[in-house]
C-alpha cells in the first residue's frame, strides 16, 4: 500500500472527500464522477482537511487517505490473492455459497487523529440486491482495532429488519448523479455492542446489520482491508445501484 500511495497521482477536480453524512455524500461523494466511475478502478479518497484551498495537501500524502478503492482485488496482485485465496474460498463454501463473486474491494486507513466517523449504516443501502441477504462483508484487520482507534460497532439482530433507505444512480444528464430513496433511522447509541479485534483477525458483516465506527481520535492507524462477496444464484444485482460491473470488469468469481 506504501508503494501504491508513493506513485499515486490524483487529478486536481478529483481530490474528493470521503463523507458518511448523508447530505455530504450527496455533494461530496455520489455527485462526483471520480466516485461513480471508480467501480473498475483504483482511486483514491481523502479525509477532510487535508488539502489546501489550493488542493494541495496539507499533511504528509500518506496520512491523508480515507480509503483506497473499488478494484484493488482486481488489479493488485497481492490483494487478488488474499481476496482470491483458498481461506476465503473455504470460508464462502462452509457458509454455503454456491457461486459468489466479487463486488468491490477498499482500503480502509483510519487516520491517527484525523480518521472519520463512519455513521450507522447497511451495506445494503449501497449494495442493493433482491432478494436482500445476498451480499457479506469480509473485513480484515492489518492492524489492532480497538475502542480507542475507531473499531467496529453492531447493533445485534438488526440484519432481520430489512433496510430504510438505499442510494441509487439518478437519471442519465441529471445531477447530482446518485440520490437516496428514504432515510436511515435514528438509532439509540445503546444498541450498539463494540466488536474489538486483533491484527490478522476478520470480521463478517451481514448485508443489513446496522454497524459503524467511531471516529479515531487516538494516535495509532487502524488499517483493513475489506471487500465484498454476493451469492449470484438466483439473485438481481440492482442496475440503479452506484456499483456497476462493466466490460473492462464483470464481477469476479470468487471460485475461480
Amino acid at each position: 500500500m506504501s508503494e501504491i500511495i508513493e506513485q499515486m497521482d490524483v487529478p486536481e477536480l478529483c481530490r474528493t472527500q470521503f463523507s458518511t453524512d448523508h447530505d455530504e455524500q450527496l455533494k461530496k461523494q455520489g455527485s462526483a464522477d471520480y466516485f461513480i466511475t471508480s467501480g473498475d478502478k483504483i482511486r483514491f479518497f481523502f479525509e477532510k482537511g487535508v488539502f489546501d484551498d489550493k488542493g494541495e495537501f496539507i499533511v504528509p500524502k500518506e496520512h491523508s487517505l480515507n480509503k483506497i478503492g473499488h478494484a484493488l482485488h482486481a488489479y493488485e496482485p497481492l490483494f487478488k490473492a488474499v481476496t482470491l485465496s483458498p481461506k476465503v474460498q473455504n470460508l464462502a463454501k462452509k457458509l454455503g455459497l454456491i457461486y459468489p463473486v466479487i463486488l468491490q474491494s477498499m482500503y480502509i486507513f483510519k487516520q491517527p487523529g484525523i480518521g472519520g466517523e463512519v455513521t450507522p449504516h447497511q451495506d445494503a443501502t449501497f449494495l442493493y440486491t433482491q432478494p436482500l441477504g445476498r451480499v457479506m462483508g469480509v473485513w480484515l484487520a492489518l492492524e489492532d482495532a480497538a475502542l480507542e482507534n475507531g473499531c467496529l460497532w453492531f447493533i445485534p439482530g438488526s440484519h432481520n429488519n430489512g433496510i430504510t433507505r438505499r442510494m441509487v444512480r439518478t437519471p442519465k444528464g441529471t445531477f447530482p448523479l446518485t440520490d437516496f430513496i428514504g432515510r436511515e433511522k435514528d438509532y439509540d447509541d445503546k444498541l450498539f455492542v463494540p466488536a474489538p479485534v486483533k491484527k490478522g483477525g476478520a470480521v463478517l458483516i451481514h448485508g443489513e446489520v446496522v454497524h459503524r465506527s467511531a471516529a479515531n481520535t487516538s494516535d495509532v492507524s487502524r488499517h483493513v482491508y475489506t471487500f465484498h462477496i454476493m451469492e449470484s444464484q438466483n439473485t438481481i444485482w440492482s442496475p440503479e445501484n452506484w456499483l456497476q460491473p462493466t466490460e473492462e470488469l464483470p464481477f469476479p468469481s470468487l471460485y475461480t
